[in-house]
């Protein structure tokens, strides 16, 4: 594949978050008596912004219950996530075979930036990439085209020469929402017959058939 910028999703396309994610969800649903919620079911969830999450997990659409769900959630995470987060294995070797060949590259994710840039400051150097848009960053989470529009907008890419790359049918509407041609991983939870309904460039095994 031969693109000027590559945009990728952080969770279950970088890396596999999903201990340290399952692990919070679960601390904050314990502590509130949601206890039949499993872990198949919060696994399903990632990709989508916590107050999304928390309520497709319990039921609750209150704005104020969900976002002391959120706050609750966040405090744990600090404890919890980065020592639970795992790089998966093609991931360094992709992001520096890409950027060995002049290519942008850049996350735009629903997690946290600070908490993408904190885990990743120990694996790559400063300023490696080229721009990360987190959660924070965003009025309208993927699927909007938000933070994908704001990474083209910032690296001076058009929407013809990028690829976004994420394993979630959230990331292959965000591409399709924002203009950009869209390649699957199957790192996650969601299966290549559910991204094929999307339009695709590909649907990966894993990241390095990005540069083979």
């Amino acid at each position: 594949m031969n693109y000027k910028t590559y945009l990728f999703d952080f969770d279950y396309t970088l890396a596999d978050s999903s201990r340290g994610i399952v692990k919070c969800f679960r601390i904050v649903l314990t502590r509130h008596q949601y206890l039949t919620v499993t872990d198949e079911a919060i696994k399903r969830t990632i990709g989508k912004t916590l107050e999304e999450s928390f309520s497709i997990l319990t039921g609750i659409t209150n704005p104020a219950q969900l976002e002391a769900f959120r706050q609750e959630y966040r405090l744990e995470a600090d404890v919890h996530m980065n020592v639970n987060t795992r790089l998966f294995p093609d991931t360094l070797s992709t992001l520096k075979e890409l950027k060995k060949r002049g290519a942008r590259v850049g996350i735009i994710s629903t997690k946290y930036r600070f908490r993408i840039l904190s885990y990743l400051e120990e694996y790559l150097p400063k300023d490696f990439l080229d721009i990360v848009v987190g959660g924070e960053d965003v009025k309208a989470p993927k699927p909007s085209p938000e933070g994908v529009k704001f990474a083209l907008e910032h690296l001076g890419s058009s929407p013809e020469e990028t690829l976004y790359i994420g394993d979630s049918t959230v990331d292959a509407e965000t591409a399709q929402n924002a203009g950009v041609d869209f390649a699957g991983v199957l790192n996650g939870m969601t299966t290549a017959e559910e991204l094929r309904v999307y339009p695709h460039k590909i649907i990966m095994q894993n990241l390095g058939e990005l540069v083979q």
